[in-house]
């Protein structure tokens, strides 16, 4: 059982289509390869044909889909400043962050200084709460410097975090949320 998928013109069997895309019929659904955007199909060798997947900036060409997704961040603009040092060259909250917990920072004196400092932050701050794995720490006003080892998770599936940034990086690509800011 199968069809002509409507964009490539490809005969392709039921298996080469979603189930929402098999569903609207002949002469208007289209194949997987032409829904994720697909770009061309090469000759490999002996081996037959393989797919790529290109970029629509510089026309590079990938083998996978996940591969075209990491080269797209060298087009982003670099417009987020380090919550520290104030330089303004990452193309995410989450880079900056990193930036940060990374110990590398002008601002900071080294890692582990670093990730204290980002999860005390992130403590006081109110839109983060839904974010921190666990109650927060309660202090005699004192300064705790104690940071549990995963002390952030997503508030979409739980996924528990070491690093502030690796959360930022996970709720921007596996959730399409950039939103996650911290107001430095």
């Amino acid at each position: 059982m199968g069809r002509n998928c409507s964009e490539c013109g490809d005969w392709c069997s039921n298996s080469r289509f979603s189930s929402n895309q098999w569903r609207k019929g002949e002469g208007v659904s289209r194949c997987k390869d032409c829904v994720s955007g697909v770009s061309q199909q090469h000759f490999n060798g002996g081996t037959g044909f393989r797919t790529t997947y290109q970029c629509g900036v510089c026309y590079g060409e990938y083998d996978t889909q996940n591969e075209l997704n990491m080269h797209m961040q060298v087009h982003r603009l670099r417009n987020f400043s380090c919550p520290v040092c104030g330089d303004q060259r990452f193309a995410s909250g989450a880079n900056a962050v990193q930036h940060v917990e990374s110990g590398y920072c002008r601002g900071c004196r080294g890692k582990d200084n670093a990730r204290t400092q980002i999860y005390q932050y992130a403590q006081r701050q109110r839109n983060m709460q839904g974010f921190l794995n666990g109650t927060p720490l309660l202090t005699n006003g004192g300064n705790n410097s104690y940071v549990p080892d995963k002390p952030y998770k997503c508030n979409q599936c739980a996924k528990t975090f070491r690093n502030l940034s690796q959360l930022m990086q996970h709720q921007d690509n596996k959730h399409n949320n950039s939103r996650l800011r911290l107001g430095y």
